[in-house]
């Protein structure tokens, strides 16, 4: 009865927790150093948690995979919320910090509401550069990977040359690279593949060189060419490395991309954020932030998802 008594009060954690973030934010008032909001944005989006933990807690009496969530993170949710009260009350409530740096989370939601169809250009600049400087970064990468890897010619007389090139970090090479592409777009877009090239090459390169010679010599018994040992035998056996690089890419490109777009961009994530700073508008900074979290989530959960249906074999090796 007790453990039973234990589990309901799990997955009623996360409702107890936006419930106190409401009792803070009614009972104790805003410091009158920091601006008023035009609304209370914050107070409706507790008021919006409270009614979607409260119909989650409904749910997991009637739906088996939702009780099982309530139990096993439900407790991290409630600290979550005691996080976002204490933060609330050393920036809001109290101005324990310094209230230009340090904006409410009113002034922080206004942003999303008010300025969304700026947020959103920024957000679809930033996406369209990141697809196509990985695309290519993962293109030229995984091609040097496989030649390095498969062509020991190709490794005598190139390798010397990546050992020396990769290692140096793609926004190092901005200030050579904005002056030699004719559009700060073109340049972005090649940081960003830069960034991605050298992570994804070395792995593909590990990868396929780490491939066991049995493989190979079995595939040279039954006739097979040099085509058919290439992306029939080395590259699936060096699938996990591959994607592995895959990742470190999109990380670094994230870095690379938001840096890139503090140098010359119209827009995108990394240039709104460059811009309210220099605007001394930090509530539109954290909301930068919060975006880039969100979208580099995005990111590489989708690419985790593919990696689980390829290679289904290895699930639970890596988790995200």
């Amino acid at each position: 009865m007790k453990q039973k008594i234990k589990l309901i009060l799990k997955r009623i954690y996360p409702a107890l927790g936006v419930l106190l973030a409401l009792v803070v934010q009614f009972t104790v008032p805003d410091n009158e150093l920091h601006p008023a909001a035009a609304k209370h944005y914050y107070t409706f989006f507790l008021l919006i948690l409270l009614s979607f933990s409260a119909l989650l807690f409904v749910l997991s009496f009637f739906i088996k995979k939702t009780r099982i969530y309530l139990e096993e993170k439900g407790a991290f949710w409630a600290g979550a919320a005691v996080l976002v009260v204490i933060i609330n009350l050393v920036t809001a409530k109290f101005a324990l910090l310094p209230v230009i740096f340090f904006p409410t989370y009113d002034n922080i939601i206004a942003v999303f509401l008010e300025q969304t169809p700026l947020l959103l250009k920024c957000i679809w600049y930033s996406f369209r550069l990141l697809i196509l400087g990985v695309f290519w970064g993962v293109i030229t990468g995984f091609i040097t990977g496989v030649l390095l890897g498969f062509s020991k010619k190709v490794y005598y007389w190139i390798n010397p040359y990546i050992k020396l090139i990769g290692p140096i970090p793609a926004t190092a090479w901005i200030p050579l690279v904005l002056t030699t592409f004719p559009t700060p777009f073109g340049a972005s877009v090649f940081i960003i593949a830069l960034a991605v090239w050298f992570p994804v090459q070395l792995m593909t390169s590990s990868g396929i060189q780490n491939t066991s010679k049995v493989y190979f010599e079995v595939g040279k018994t039954l006739g097979a060419g040099t085509f058919f040992q290439v992306f029939r035998i080395a590259v699936p056996a060096a699938l996990p490395n591959i994607f592995q690089g895959v990742f470190n890419g999109i990380c670094a490109a994230f870095i690379a991309l938001m840096t890139a777009e503090m140098f010359g961009a119209k827009y995108g994530i990394g240039w709104y954020i460059s811009y309210q700073k220099a605007m001394m508008m930090y509530s539109g900074v954290y909301a930068g932030l919060i975006m880039i979290a969100v979208f580099c989530t995005f990111i590489i959960t989708a690419l985790f998802k593919v990696r689980r249906r390829l290679l289904s074999w290895q699930k639970g090796l890596i988790k995200w």
